[in-house]
């Protein structure tokens, strides 16, 4: 919703899947397009990243997440989706020096949105289940 409401007012916005932008970011450093995908992320108004925390990650996956938040820090919007508590976070980056640089970066001046009840998956799939 906010991801749309930004669009709609004339903002840039990127989703990705937080596993898939790893994987993107790996591919575009194996074919030279690193660079340009990092300066990308770097200009685009709003960022929504989807399931943080759900992997393991890599040193280089840690010092690409770094990069990206670097240069968004203090000039543009990071949206983050999470099943796993911020307070967790720290432990799912895993090297503690990393994991506070990145940390600090995206959660300076955050706005947390706890969300509670079903996830909407499972509430859609009870609203298209047929009734006896």
């Amino acid at each position: 919703m906010l991801a749309t409401q930004a669009c709609r007012h004339g903002l840039s916005v990127r989703y990705f899947r937080t596993s898939r932008l790893l994987e993107a970011l790996n591919i575009a450093l194996g074919d030279g397009r690193f660079a340009k995908l990092i300066a990308t992320l770097a200009k685009t108004d709003v960022l929504l990243l989807d399931g943080w925390g759900l992997e393991t990650l890599t040193l280089t996956q840690r010092n690409d997440l770094l990069e990206i938040m670097e240069d968004r820090h203090g000039t543009r919007s990071t949206l983050i989706t999470s099943q796993l508590p911020v307070n967790q976070w720290h432990k799912a980056i895993g090297d503690a020096t990393l994991a506070d640089a990145i940390l600090d970066r995206l959660l300076h001046n955050a706005h947390k949105i706890p969300l509670k009840g079903e996830s909407m998956r499972k509430a859609r799939s009870d609203i298209a289940a047929p009734t006896s």
